[in-house]
C-alpha cells in the first residue's frame, strides 16, 4: 500500500483545467462583488447592514455524515477503513451519477472556481469547484486558497468538486441512503455533492480527500484543528499552538486571540517543514456571537462574508445572533484577509503546545490538565466531547460522543495511523499537550454551568506563557490527569472539578462512569 504512485491519486488527464464536459452557461472565477450581484439578482440571499450576505442552506442546516461515501476501487479497497464512517459505493454507480449531474447542468448558470487547498504547495491540491449557486461559489472563494491577481494554478487540477443542491439521487437504484449525498472518488479526483445546500459539505469533502492522500503519499499528519502563533522568542521563531476539537468546542473562538496571529481555524497539516493551513478562510459558528467575547469574528463579518441560517431583527437588516430558530448551527464564512493579525502565508513552525478541547457534557473533566505523552495519545484516539446541537442534521441536544482524532467523520484511514504520526511529531519536537474542558462545571448538562470563556482563555494563556511551569500539580483520582493548583486569572476553586459540585459523591460516581467509558472505548479503537 505504501508504494502507490501519484497517478493513483491524481489522474489529471481526465480532469483538464476547463473543457467542454461542463455544460451550461459558465461563470468562471467571478470576483466577490460580481458573485454578490448574482446572489442578489437570483434571489439566493440578501444583504445585512454589515454588507455581508445572508443565505439559507435549505432543508439541511448541518452535515449529514451518514450520507458520505467513498468509491471502492483499486486505490481504496485495501487502504480505507470501511464502515459506518467510510461507506463504500461502487465505481459504476459513481460514474453514472457523475454523468447525470453533468447532464443536469445543461442550460443553467454554472459557477466555476479554481483554487488550492494547502498553504504549502508541495502538499496541496489544485481544485476546480463547480456550483449551481452563486453563493456556494463565493463560499468556495472564502474557504480555499485563492490565486493572487494574475497568478495561475501550477498545472492541471487534482480534484473537481461538483455541487448541485437540486440534484437528488434515487436510493432504490443509486445505492445511497437518502436523496442527498457526498461521494468522493479518490482515484478519479472527483467529488459529487447533491441534494443538500449546506455549504460545509464542500470544505469537509476536500478535507476528507487530503486526510487520505497526505499520510500515504507524503507522511504528513492532517489535523482537524485550529492554529495560531505568538510573538517571536529568543531563537527568532514564534511559538505555534494547535487547538484540536470538534465543532462547537471552541477551535475558532480560542484560536482567534487578539495577542496572537491566526494561521487557520479548522484544518491543518504537520509536515517536516512545520504546520500549514489547508484553507484560505474561516467558518465560524455565530450563535450568540458578541463583539465582547469574540471580537475578531465579529469584526470579520463585513462585505464578502456569508452568514448562514441567521435571522434579522424584525423590520431591519440587522442580524439577531441570538436567534436559533432555524438552527443552533448558524455560521459565517469569511476569507483570512478579514482577520487583522493573520499569518501570511498560513504556515508556522512545529507547535510548542497542543490543546485538546472537549465540551464535557457531564461536567467532570478538569478545565485544564497537563497530559503525559501516553495520555496525549489516548485522548487523541478518544476525541471525547459533547456533540453540539445543530452541527449535524438531526442533532437537537448536546450528546456525549467519541470521535477518534477529533475528526473521525473525515478520516478514511484507521485512527491509529494518524495517532502514530502525532506520536512521532510530539516526540520529535517535545510538544506539550493539554486537555481543556470548554464544557460544564458544577454538574452535568442541565444542572451545571458552561465554563466562562475568559477563564478558559486565561488558562490557555497561562500554559502558553509558561506561567504554569512552576505551579504544583495534583493528580485526579479517577482520570490520572495532572491539575494545576493555581492559575493566573482563574479562581482556584474552579481548577479541580470536584470543588464545583455541591454533592461530592455524585461527582465521584459521574467521574468513574466517564473514566470507565474511556477505558472501554480505547479497547474498541
Amino acid at each position: 500500500m505504501e508504494t502507490l504512485t501519484a497517478s493513483a491519486f491524481f489522474k489529471t488527464d481526465i480532469v483538464p483545467v476547463l473543457d467542454q464536459s461542463i455544460p451550461g452557461r459558465l461563470h468562471v472565477d467571478l470576483s466577490p462583488d460580481e458573485l454578490v450581484d448574482h446572489v442578489l439578482i437570483r434571489g439566493e440571499g440578501r444583504l445585512a447592514d454589515t454588507g455581508s450576505l445572508v443565505c439559507d442552506t435549505g432543508k439541511f442546516t448541518g452535515r449529514t455524515p451518514k450520507d458520505r461515501y467513498i468509491v471502492r476501487d483499486e486505490t481504496t479497497a485495501l487502504t480505507v477503513e470501511w464502515g459506518e464512517v467510510n461507506q463504500p459505493i461502487d465505481a459504476d454507480t459513481f460514474d453514472e451519477l457523475h454523468q447525470r449531474m453533468l447532464d443536469g447542468l445543461t442550460d443553467r448558470d454554472v459557477y466555476v472556481r479554481f483554487a488550492r487547498a494547502g498553504a504549502m504547495p508541495q502538499y496541496g491540491l489544485r481544485l476546480r469547484i463547480i456550483t449551481t449557486l452563486a453563493w456556494h461559489n463565493l463560499f468556495s472563494y472564502n474557504m480555499f486558497l485563492r490565486p493572487k491577481v494574475g497568478e495561475a494554478l501550477d498545472g492541471p487540477v487534482d480534484f473537481t468538486v461538483i455541487v448541485d443542491p437540486n440534484f437528488e439521487a434515487n436510493p432504490a437504484t443509486d445505492g445511497t441512503r437518502n436523496t442527498n449525498f457526498t461521494i468522493i472518488s479518490l482515484s478519479k479526483g472527483v467529488i459529487l455533492i447533491g441534494g443538500t445546500g449546506y455549504a460545509g459539505e464542500i470544505k469537509k469533502s476536500v478535507f476528507s480527500a487530503m486526510n487520505f492522500i497526505l499520510p500515504i503519499k507524503f507522511g504528513v499528519l492532517p489535523m482537524h484543528c485550529a492554529a495560531n502563533v505568538g510573538k517571536q522568542g529568543p531563537n527568532g521563531q514564534a511559538d505555534t499552538a494547535l487547538f484540536f476539537g470538534l465543532s462547537g468546542t471552541g477551535k475558532t473562538t480560542l484560536s482567534a486571540d487578539p495577542v496572537r496571529r491566526l494561521i487557520g481555524d479548522d484544518e491543518h497539516g504537520w509536515a517536516d517543514e512545520g504546520v500549514f493551513n489547508f484553507e484560505g478562510g474561516c467558518y465560524a459558528k455565530v450563535i450568540h456571537l458578541s463583539p465582547e467575547n469574540e471580537p475578531q469574528i465579529h469584526a470579520a463579518i463585513r462585505p464578502g462574508a456569508i452568514l448562514e441560517n441567521v435571522r434579522f431583527f424584525p423590520n431591519t437588516a440587522t442580524v439577531n445572533y441570538a436567534d436559533g430558530s432555524i438552527t443552533e448551527n448558524t455560521r459565517c464564512s469569511y476569507p483570512l484577509s478579514h482577520v487583522d493579525n493573520v499569518v501570511e502565508p498560513s504556515v508556522g513552525v512545529a507547535p510548542r503546545h497542543i490543546f485538546f478541547l472537549s465540551a464535557d457534557a457531564f461536567g467532570v473533566l478538569p478545565p485544564i490538565s497537563r497530559l503525559t505523552p501516553e495520555q496525549a495519545l489516548d485522548y487523541f484516539l478518544l476525541g471525547y466531547t459533547a456533540k453540539i446541537a445543530g452541527t449535524e442534521h438531526g442533532v437537537t441536544t448536546p450528546t456525549a460522543t467519541f470521535s477518534p482524532c477529533f475528526g473521525a467523520a473525515f478520516l478514511p484511514l484507521p485512527a491509529r495511523r494518524y495517532a502514530a504520526l502525532l506520536k512521532e511529531r510530539i516526540e520529535q519536537h517535545g510538544t506539550q499537550v493539554w486537555l481543556i474542558n470548554t464544557g460544564w462545571k458544577g454538574g452535568g448538562l442541565g444542572i451545571g454551568k458552561r465554563m466562562a470563556l475568559p477563564h478558559t482563555r486565561a488558562m490557555i494563556n497561562a500554559a502558553l506563557s509558561g506561567a504554569l511551569d512552576s505551579v504544583p500539580f495534583v493528580q485526579h483520582a479517577e482520570f490520572g490527569l495532572s491539575i494545576p493548583t493555581r492559575c493566573p486569572g482563574v479562581p482556584t476553586d474552579l481548577l479541580n472539578p470536584i470543588d464545583t459540585w455541591e454533592y461530592k459523591g455524585m461527582y465521584t460516581a459521574a467521574a468513574k462512569r466517564l473514566a470507565n467509558a474511556f477505558t472501554e472505548k480505547l479497547k474498541e479503537i
